[in-house]
Parts: C-alpha cells; structure tokens; sequence
C-alpha cells in the first residue's frame, strides 16, 4: 500500500493553549489523534501519553489478520489508558485529566480504527464522505435514543461532553472498526475542534483525492479558525495512493465493540 499523509494541530482562536496531540508513523501504517482535557498542562499531558503510548503498543502488524489487529488495537488503547490513570492517581496537579482518542492503521489491503471518545474518523471515497466512528458524548446517546436530532445536537450546550474517555477509569473500552482500502480513499482523523465548526458536507467539500494532504489539512483548520475556532483543532489526511494486490469491491464495517451495562 502507498499512501501520501500529512497532519497539523492548531491552538484555534480562543485556547491560550493546545491540548490536542497528534503523531503520525506512515511507513507503519499508524496515525493517531488525541484531544487531552482537564486543564492547561493536564490535558495535553494526557493527550501526549496517548499517542505516544498507542503508537508504541501497535508497533509492528504485518502479517496479522483482523481479529489479532483488533487485539492489538484494544491493548494499546488499554495501555495508553492504564498509565494515565496510573499518573492521576499519583500526581495532585494531574486528577482528572484524560483524552480521547481516535487511531488509523493500515494493514495489507484493510484499515482498522479503534476508539474513544468524540474525536472523529472519516473516510471520503467515490466523491462521497462518511463517518466511521460514533461518538461517545451525552449528545449522541441522547439522538441514539430519539430524543434530539443531529441537528439539535450540533448545537446543543452539553454538546462537549464525553461519556468516556481514555484515563479517567482504571480501565476503558475502545469501539473498533475495520474495513478493506481503495485506491484514492481519503482518511480523516479529527478532534472536534474541527468538527464542532464545520459540518459534514463542509469537510467532503474541501476534501479531494486529487489533492494534496497538507493543502486540505490547511485549508480545514483555516476554515475552522474561520467559523470561529472555539476550540484547538487537530486533523491528519491519509490518501491511499495505491493498493498491491487489488482490493475487493465491498467495504464491511465490523459493528463496533461496546461496554455491557
């Protein structure tokens, strides 16, 4: 697989400080973005830890089948959760802080995601962008229960509230997704810094496979400033320039993992 990436995190035009973390490894297939919270220092503490610890956890996947990436995927995300957590508990300026996290890895001709929290994935393919990850917020469980509209949820008030998240419980589940890559698939990965000032069809609008990443990288976050930057912004584009052997045709998105009540 050959693929063109670029990533840019942004303070936004409120924020004194960013605690969005980003980190990419493209000749492995790895690409992770994290929006840390609990205040200045905490929270990009806790997004740092997260990448970093994800990152290291994934390392090597070839040869692997789905199943056995998955597990990787949710160990790592274990991992990155279980030393942050370890930190809160033994530094005072550190309690409750956490992040969320949103991992890429491709694999052979697949891609599989794993998840926590409201930072986003997407993928743009035959001129069409979907979302592939649910977000873990108040707000989409309220629309999952029929009590607000996406709409109503855009703008609603708790519309920043997670529901779970990477440190702040000594243990957490990641949703995990997979499915098989094209040729010219386009991969977002976004903190909701970017999604909470640009709807769906805003993004699809500035995203080409036809383009280069850094330019729909800077063009996005630019937009977002644009729209109000309320919050930091963070975005990384993996273009699938090629894919060796050929994929099939069909794309099967396995049903993502959930905690049983």
């Amino acid at each position: 697989m050959h693929i063109t990436s670029a990533g840019r995190t942004d303070v936004g035009v409120i924020r004194s400080g960013n605690e969005d973390s980003y980190l990419m490894v493209p000749d492995r297939g790895i690409f992770v973005v994290a929006d840390g919270m609990g205040g200045h220092a905490a929270g990009e503490v806790a997004s740092e830890m997260a990448v970093r610890f994800v990152a290291r956890e994934l390392d090597s996947l070839r040869g692997l089948g789905d199943e056995q990436v998955a597990e990787r995927m949710r160990g790592a995300i274990r991992a990155a959760n279980g030393a942050i957590f370890q930190r809160t508990l033994t530094e005072h300026d550190k309690r409750g802080m956490g992040t969320t996290v949103t991992v890429l890895t491709l694999f052979e001709t697949r891609f599989l995601i794993g998840q926590v929290g409201d930072s986003r994935a997407y993928l743009l393919r035959d001129s069409r962008l979907s979302q592939l990850t649910k977000d873990h917020s108040y707000v989409q469980e309220q629309v999952d229960a029929g009590y607000l509209t996406p709409e109503q949820a855009r703008t609603h008030p708790y519309s920043n509230v997670i529901t779970r998240c990477v440190g702040a419980n000594s243990d957490v589940m990641p949703d995990i997704y997979v499915g098989t890559v094209k040729p010219k698939d386009v991969f977002l990965l976004a903190s909701d810094g970017l999604t909470g000032m640009l709807d769906d069809y805003q993004l699809q609008d500035l995203l080409s496979p036809e383009r280069m990443p850094q330019d729909e990288v800077d063009a996005l976050i630019t937009e977002a400033n644009r729209h109000g930057g309320l919050d930091n912004i963070t975005a990384i584009i993996v273009r699938v320039d090629s894919v060796d052997p050929a994929p099939q045709e069909d794309v099967k998105t396995q049903a993502p993992t959930r905690n049983k009540p």
